[in-house]
């Protein structure tokens, strides 16, 4: 039975990933309810949701070609926050960081919800990261410092990344899902390199929800390009709404 419990767990949260992210809402709280410790759950969530991303990715294949330049631009410097979140979080206390979780993702889901007018304010239009200033700086910074982030922690990640992106390129968001696909699995893939080394994981579930999040991530990936742009943004902002007000109540 808890092997169904996760499996379903697991297939939601891949199914919201490649929809919208936030799966780890789902997932997360379900091997906490297993009585599983929260970092051993959590570097277990974190490996067994790689496999999920990649299903989004294969659904979304023929939007790879129209993002292949900003992946090799900001692909580098996603990895090495990843890598970098992962380390602390193997030889930091969480629980610090921890109680910043839900202003975070706060925070995100606010950008994404006020996203044409920040960006009105802020780039006016053309200052994104195709520009060189933007480069060379402020946007690196925030790609890191998302993926440091979901190195560490991980949950809410995509709604961060998303944001981010939908400030920084003038794209829609439809069209970025595929780039947060990609860096969301980097991420998480370069930060699992430490876990897998600590003892921590439990390879059983992580099969049983690999395999479920697979499955989930193809569903979502398929549903995502018959979701208009608008409510495609609302959906993800209503999924942040909900991740935080959960950790500001559970975490």
């Amino acid at each position: 039975m808890d092997e169904l419990f996760v499996f379903g767990a697991a297939f939601l949260a891949g199914l919201i990933n490649a929809l919208a992210g936030g799966g780890t809402l789902v997932s997360f709280p379900a091997l906490l309810a297993l009585g599983i410790p929260p970092v051993t759950a959590n570097i277990t969530n974190t490996l067994s949701l790689c496999p999920g991303y990649c299903g989004g990715m294969i659904a979304q294949r023929k939007e790879f070609a129209f993002q292949k330049s900003r992946i090799h631009q900001i692909l580098p410097i996603c990895i090495a926050g990843g890598l970098i979140g992962g380390f602390l979080l193997i030889h930091s206390d969480e629980s610090s960081f921890r109680t910043l979780i839900p202003y975070l993702i706060l925070f995100a889901t606010v950008l994404l919800a006020v996203q044409d007018r920040t960006k009105n304010f802020l780039i006016h239009g053309s200052y994104h990261i195709d520009h060189p200033r933007l480069v060379s700086g402020g946007g690196f910074l925030l790609l890191f410092l998302a993926a440091l982030y979901g190195g560490y922690f991980g949950a809410g990640v995509s709604v961060i990344i998303i944001a981010v992106l939908g400030l920084l390129y003038d794209d829609s968001l439809v069209s970025l899902n595929i780039l947060k696909l990609i860096i969301s699995f980097s991420v998480n893939l370069v930060a699992s390199l430490y876990f897998i080394f600590t003892g921590s994981i439990l390879w059983a579930l992580v099969v049983i929800m690999s395999i479920g999040s697979v499955f989930g991530g193809l569903v979502g990936g398929t549903f995502v390009e018959m979701v208009h742009p608008e409510i495609f943004r609302w959906i993800i902002v209503g999924l942040g709404l909900c991740i935080s007000l959960w950790y500001f109540i559970c975490g």
